[in-house]
């Protein structure tokens, strides 16, 4: 007898096809059987140790969260109903070109400064990994969810240039290269990168070339966050696509927004630009957050060269008042690369979260609010939390604009990805409410997909991308990682002043073929493990 009969689902399983009422055979963590239509049939139903009934609720593949921040999460929160809750059973993590392997000693710790405000400083994690590999055993522990992992091309460039504004050489391009296919071996599923963090950001084109060669030769994928989302955003979207080209590589395009005032209605040239591409025969997919507030760093604001060294360097610029003069005309007058190129408004700039508690204070305002409940500029209130939270803060920028986020979402490419950072007071809503967002807001809601075409973006897509043969799908066979949801309450819970609200209608999720969310709560089943690259 097998473990589990889940009965009179409505199966919407992934393909886009429609949708079918099914009883679903689940043992040893696989689907066994699917009986369609079983009880109009009149013919022997299933029989299992615990049957489910499944009246009025759809049952799909579990979600695949393309665009995770989870790489110490994962390990911190055993319960993570951030993101069981919302039924994703599997997240992409090492992104933006910055996590914690492959690392030396010396880079792990400039790497916990540099992205504190993404997942904390890590004090109670116990970092016992260097490689890839063993980043993955860890995982193999025991999680709430699965995960894969992507390279972070920062990070190896770290480790083997430093957090220096210069091209490396050629043996130093050679050991990334190697790092690069030691990560692949291990199980990583492709390269990130962050072209507007630092170190990454120094790389050249030509670099990132050489590194994703050895992508592609592992069968992997590059994930870029360009070098720009506001003003130059389409000649930054051309450069990766001709970067993945040349290396011939597949290319999935990380939170792909068109964002700032000067890319409003902008969204059908990206797009365009991605369809030629497709159609000359290049492998592109892409994913988005159903948002349209972004959310980074403040430190991720600077111009590059105030970015130059490190974390300490830049603490150090910022305390001295010239140079400190220079960074506030990059920011507010020129406008810097770190903020795309764009002048910065201080107005659109939401502090969500910071790690001192003495500035706890300003959270939920923007940098101009607090400015004015100071008397002071808003560049020296930014300053200063810069310098006393010492880059830890997290902020909201609300530059996006509604009609791109529908545009893009409709293309045959697109894939779900919450870009969920997790940590600070009021982290942004995305991080609890992007599936169930989707399927309540813009398809009950508003009709802009259809519940079979939606789920095929947040499930089968993303699969395909990742090059899971068993996953991403309803079929007999694959991984038993499935959600049950009500299609007419499914909404998500979370908004800017409640972030960590839990989505409703969302009763149960399965991961390995075990609940991790029953009757609407988190069970203690840590049923997730990595998802490693499968071998070409």
């Amino acid at each position: 007898m097998e473990d589990l009969v889940i009965r009179d689902a409505d199966v919407v399983d992934g393909s886009g096809e429609p949708s079918y009422r099914a009883d679903v055979v689940v043992g040893d963590g696989r689907i066994v059987s699917i009986v369609k239509e079983a009880a109009a049939a009149g013919c022997q139903r299933p029989r299992a140790m615990r049957e489910l009934d499944a009246e009025g609720l759809v049952l799909s593949p579990g979600f695949i969260d393309m665009h995770a921040h989870s790489d110490l999460a994962l390990l911190r929160d055993p319960d993570h109903s951030a993101k069981a809750a919302q039924g994703v059973t599997l997240e992409v993590v090492g992104q933006d070109g910055l996590s914690y392997a492959p690392v030396d000693d010396r880079t792990l710790q400039e790497v916990r400064r540099a992205i504190t405000g993404w997942n904390g400083y890590g004090d109670d994690i116990g970092f016992d990994w260097r490689s890839v590999g063993e980043y993955l055993d860890r995982l193999d522990q025991g999680i709430a969810v699965n995960a894969a992992y992507l390279i972070p091309q920062g990070t190896v460039r770290a480790l083997v240039v430093g957090w220096e504004d210069r091209p490396a050489t050629p043996e130093e391009l050679g050991r990334m290269r190697r790092l690069v296919a030691e990560g692949m071996e291990q199980g990583a599923v492709g390269l990130s990168s962050g072209l507007t963090y630092t170190p990454g950001m120094y790389a050249p084109g030509t670099e990132l070339v050489e590194l994703c060669r050895v992508v592609a030769a592992y069968g992997g994928y590059y994930c870029p966050h360009h070098r720009s989302y506001g003003a130059g955003a389409l000649e930054a979207y051309a450069e990766m696509v001709a970067v993945a080209r040349e290396a011939g590589c597949p290319l999935h395009l990380a939170h792909a927004t068109m964002n700032f005032g000067v890319n409003g209605g902008r969204a059908p040239e990206l797009l365009a630009l991605l369809d030629r591409a497709l159609d000359a025969g290049a492998d592109i997919t892409l994913d988005t957050y159903p948002y349209t507030p972004g959310c980074t760093t403040l430190a991720a604001l600077l111009p590059s060269w105030a970015s130059e060294g490190g974390p300490g360097r830049v603490l150090a610029r910022l305390t001295d008042p010239a140079t400190a003069a220079r960074i506030r005309h990059d920011l507010e007058v020129t406008g810097s690369d770190g903020c795309h190129g764009v002048p910065v408004d201080w107005a659109t700039i939401e502090i969500s979260g910071v790690t001192g508690p003495a500035l706890g204070g300003l959270v939920g305002r923007t940098v101009r609010e607090a400015a004015q409940v100071r008397g002071e500029a808003p560049w020296d209130t930014a300053r200063r939390l810069l310098i006393e939270d010492r880059l830890g803060t997290t902020i909201l920028q609300h530059v996006g604009h509604e009609q791109n986020v529908r545009t893009i979402m409709r293309h045959r490419t697109h894939t779900g990805g919450s870009d969920g950072i997790l940590r600070g007071d009021r982290p942004h809503p995305r991080a609890y409410g992007t599936f169930p967002r989707y399927l309540g807001h813009y398809v009950r809601e508003l009709g802009l997909l259809s519940l079979e075409e939606c789920v095929a973006h947040l499930t089968s897509r993303p699969a395909a991308r990742l090059r899971l043969p068993d996953r991403g799908l309803v079929r007999e066979g694959y991984r038993a990682d499935l959600v049950l949801f009500d299609p007419e309450t499914v909404a998500s819970g979370a908004t800017s002043a409640e972030p960590r609200t839990l989505p409703t209608g969302i009763p149960y999720v399965l991961v390995d073929g075990r609940f991790v969310i029953e009757d609407g709560r988190r069970t203690d089943v840590l049923a997730g493990r990595s998802v490693r690259r499968t071998p070409v």
